[in-house]
């Protein structure tokens, strides 16, 4: 059987500063993100199951990425938790529920490794997580890839 590779695509809004940062990334400035998520795997061979020639559902994989990123990050403000910015946090949340200190910077690098575990663990066995691309803006993203791993 043929190995096949998958791709689903989401969309969120999120808000992030760069502690430490030299150029206009240090300020608290927003994003719409896509984000691409590529799986890897056997299609079922098996006329009785319900999901006969499908990797993974994609209403199922939409489900684990919705749950460990989209629900998560979207309309929040993300920030680095070992930086000043733990302080600004606080100020920031008792005006919006939606704050997440993380223990990296924000970067888009940095937010493909984290979303990469999150959501690996969530895959059924049968599959494995191939890649992920991450689009800050409609020119600059960055890709998350096993093999390189």
């Amino acid at each position: 059987m043929s190995i096949i590779r998958i791709t689903k695509h989401f969309d969120f809004e999120t808000a992030h500063a760069l502690y430490g940062y030299d150029g206009k990334c240090k300020n608290i400035h927003g994003h719409s993100y896509q984000l691409y998520v590529t799986i890897v795997g056997t299609p079922i061979n098996d006329a009785n199951h319900v999901k006969n020639g499908m990797v993974l559902d994609f209403g199922d994989l939409k489900k684990i990425v919705k749950s460990e990123v989209v629900d998560i990050f979207d309309h929040a403000t993300v920030l680095n938790a070992n930086s000043p910015h733990k302080e600004l946090a606080a100020k920031i949340e008792s005006h919006s529920s939606r704050v997440i200190l993380v223990d990296y910077q924000p970067t888009s690098e940095n937010m493909l490794v984290d979303f990469a575990d999150k959501i690996s663990k969530k895959l059924p066995k049968s599959v494995n997580l191939h890649s992920l691309k991450l689009c800050e803006t409609n020119n600059s993203h960055a890709e998350w890839f096993a093999e390189d791993q």
